[in-house]
């Protein structure tokens, strides 16, 4: 008998995710949606605050510009469970924020990942605005546009680079686990996620249904990217068309 170790397992999982998959189980599909929620929120949040911010740091100069931007790219690399044990701490019955009554609440999860997103999203809206090319502020003041239209003009230049932000901040939020655990509890219909869900698995030795959900999120994941994927390359494609229509004009 041919002993396959982990790969039998693997494929266990991978047979008992299509069963949860197509057998519509009412907890996972709850798990699931649970994990969607929380982290398409923090992502829409995070996109909300983090490109504005890392759009206005990358168009205005300021002495404490240089500062800001090392912040910013420090607080990209958050361990999750630091930001985890912050929020809790500030959350519980006796922090500052304990009234509030959050902890071990949705709304504490989306509270966490947001707190990592949007460092994330900053960081690469900054670079993004960062790199469009200087001649078009230039040309833009040129024909008198105003400072509200330069900006629009440069963000509209630098749209690609904001989706892949969006798309960053997604992947970092839906893989998140050890954050959400620790301000979430992981609470059976209420606060389990996914990844907090094949936590609790695979602590309980059920690596068969760790496996399958770690499939489902997987495939949750790349679907969701592949849509904004899509979205960026059409925004590739509409970007080209107007940069040969510009310098092949059509008589």
């Amino acid at each position: 008998m041919i002993y396959l170790g982990g790969w039998e397992e693997i494929g266990f999982g991978l047979f008992r995710a299509l069963q949860l998959i197509f057998s519509g189980d009412p907890e996972v599909l709850r798990i699931t949606l649970i994990s969607l929620r929380v982290s398409g929120t923090a992502t829409l949040l995070g996109a909300a605050i983090g490109i504005p911010v890392g759009a206005s740091i990358a168009l205005r100069r300021f002495p404490a510009r240089t500062l800001l931007i090392s912040v910013i790219n420090t607080l990209m690399g958050l361990p999750p469970v630091v930001v985890g044990l912050f929020l809790y701490l500030m959350l519980s019955n006796f922090g500052p924020m304990g009234f509030l009554r959050l902890l071990y609440t949705p709304e504490a999860m989306v509270l966490a990942q947001l707190v990592l997103v949007a460092p994330i999203t900053a960081g690469v809206t900054l670079s993004a605005v960062s790199n469009v090319d200087a001649r078009l502020k230039e040309m833009a003041v040129s024909l008198g546009a105003d400072p509200l239209q330069e900006v629009r003009i440069i963000l509209r230049e630098a749209r690609l680079g904001l989706l892949t932000a969006v798309i960053v901040g997604f992947g970092s939020a839906i893989s998140e686990v050890g954050a959400i655990m620790m301000v979430g509890g992981n609470l059976l219909g209420y606060t389990r996620a996914l990844t907090t869900a094949i936590v609790l698995l695979t602590n309980q030795g059920a690596f068969t249904e760790a496996i399958a959900l770690g499939i489902i999120l997987l495939g949750l994941a790349f679907a969701i990217n592949i849509l904004l994927t899509y979205l960026q390359l059409r925004t590739k494609a509409g970007l080209f068309a107007a940069e040969t229509e510009r310098h092949h004009p059509v008589t």
